[in-house]
């Protein structure tokens, strides 16, 4: 990337911008790695007009609002490709418990506790704890979705969300499976996406839906150009229990059923074989590694370093803060970083790698990396400022190293999404934190 990059030639006499950020070291996360130490980023419209030399931009641009960087680490936004973000009202209600135990006990209470307005109050608490912790979009798997939507839309906050087919008996939203598909073609049909959005459509698992159905919803989601996400090899039990229902494992099904491709995003894949490795590879799926929720169910780890050799995309998610009792990406890049060396190799996920399954691996998982994960003229204008003037991260000799070994949410200064400032200076711009948090509290205590 040359030293500034502009959509327009740039004169004598200034542009007009709505946002300039400038004057940290801006890590753009771009395919050359490039790092700018006085860097600056030029946004209009919620889209990156230009990046460069902060003195450049500063000359090149006259810009609305400003934030000063200086003595900060401008990265992309984060990109949480695997969450449930309203289970923010389940936060240590089914701790110390493997799958099919949090499974059995979250579920009934989920019955109990959700409602439209009860997804509300969560997914508010949700996006507050995220931008606090610079994460930027989320691919959101729940229930009451149009619920979730309009929160994270008053928010200002980037959210992928759309229909979700779980076959069980009483589903909180009391919609008879034979009903749902009619209702997700009623709501697919003529949307047209925001810019850095794209439909979605849930199949939760192979464990909760049979292979008529699963097939049904990929057609569904084919049809809309949605992308298609579930949950497949969380774990051992998991495994068996689908082996035992479709005589198949989880991945083994999914790619008989003609269901793997670019478009699909598969929710953990901790428990998988060389072939399945494989033909995720071959057909180009997805991966949302959830490193943090997977140690804490007892699940085990998932095969990031073969995923990566062999070409499969890895984005990185943080579960429902239920399974990992936070949101925190930041967290969840470091741990990426971390628990993939036990097995001896301490390459085995390097802190720049780990960086890009948070940001841009993330955004090409959910089919958007063109549109995000990087800080590219062209893309969103979706970014955090992250303070280093923190004792421990001093000194700083790398910036991979220092945000996936030393860094912590609670460093994030400001968020912005596109083009937007939803948090500055540690003060979130369209949430009230404390009437959010006091919200959710009251909806769990009342039921």
């Amino acid at each position: 990337m040359s030293a500034v990059r502009n959509t327009e030639a740039t004169g004598r006499v200034p542009a007009a911008a709505d946002l300039l950020v400038h004057g940290g070291t801006v890590l753009t996360v771009d395919a050359a790695g490039t790092v700018l130490t006085d860097g600056a980023v030029a946004v209009r419209n919620g889209e990156i007009v230009a990046v460069g030399a902060a003195d450049g931009l500063r000359a090149a641009y006259r810009a609305a609002e400003e934030i000063d960087a200086g003595g900060c680490l401008v990265l992309p936004g984060l990109v949480n490709t695997h969450t449930h973000l309203a289970m923010t009202l389940l936060r240590g209600h089914a701790d110390d418990l493997d799958l099919q135990g949090f499974l059995g006990r979250v579920v009934p209470r989920e019955n109990a506790l959700l409602s439209p307005e009860a997804v509300t109050a969560g997914l508010r608490l949700a996006v507050a704890e995220s931008v606090r912790g610079g994460v930027t979009t989320a691919l959101d798997m729940y229930w009451f979705h149009e619920a979730a939507e309009r929160a994270a839309r008053d928010a200002g906050w980037r959210l992928l969300s759309g229909p979700t087919f779980m076959d069980v008996p009483g589903p909180p939203d009391r919609m008879p499976y034979g009903n749902r598909m009619a209702w997700a073609h009623g709501y697919l049909d003529g949307r047209a996406p925001s810019p850095g959005t794209r439909p979605v459509v849930f199949a939760h698992s192979a464990y909760t839906l049979d292979a008529a159905q699963l097939t049904d919803i990929a057609a569904l989601a084919r049809e809309h150009g949605a992308l298609l996400h579930l949950h497949a090899a969380e774990n051992a039990n998991e495994v068996a229990t689908v082996r035992e229902r479709h005589g198949k494992r989880p991945v083994e099904l999914l790619d008989s059923l003609g269901l793997l491709g670019p478009d699909t995003l598969l929710a953990h894949a901790v428990e998988l074989t060389a072939t399945e490795i494989a033909a995720l590879a071959a057909t180009g799926t997805g991966v949302a590694h959830c490193p943090v929720s997977n140690l804490k169910l007892g699940s085990g780890i998932a095969p990031v370093p073969e995923l990566l050799r062999q070409g499969v995309r890895v984005g990185l998610g943080t579960d429902g803060a239920v399974s990992s009792n936070s949101l925190d990406m930041v967290g969840a890049l470091g741990l990426a970083a971390l628990v993939h060396k036990a097995g001896g190799d301490p390459t085995a996920v390097g802190a720049e790698q780990a960086v890009r399954m948070a940001t841009i691996e993330g955004a090409r998982a959910l089919g958007l990396g063109g549109q995000l994960g990087s800080l590219e003229v062209g893309k969103r204008a979706d970014l955090a400022v992250l303070d280093l003037g923190g004792t421990h991260l001093a000194p700083r000799h790398d910036p991979w190293s220092t945000l996936a070994y030393s860094a912590r949410a609670g460093d994030v200064r400001d968020t912005v999404v596109d083009g937007r400032v939803l948090m500055r200076d540690r003060r979130l711009t369209t949430l009230d934190e404390a009437a959010v948090s006091a919200d959710a509290e009251a909806l769990v205590r009342a039921v």
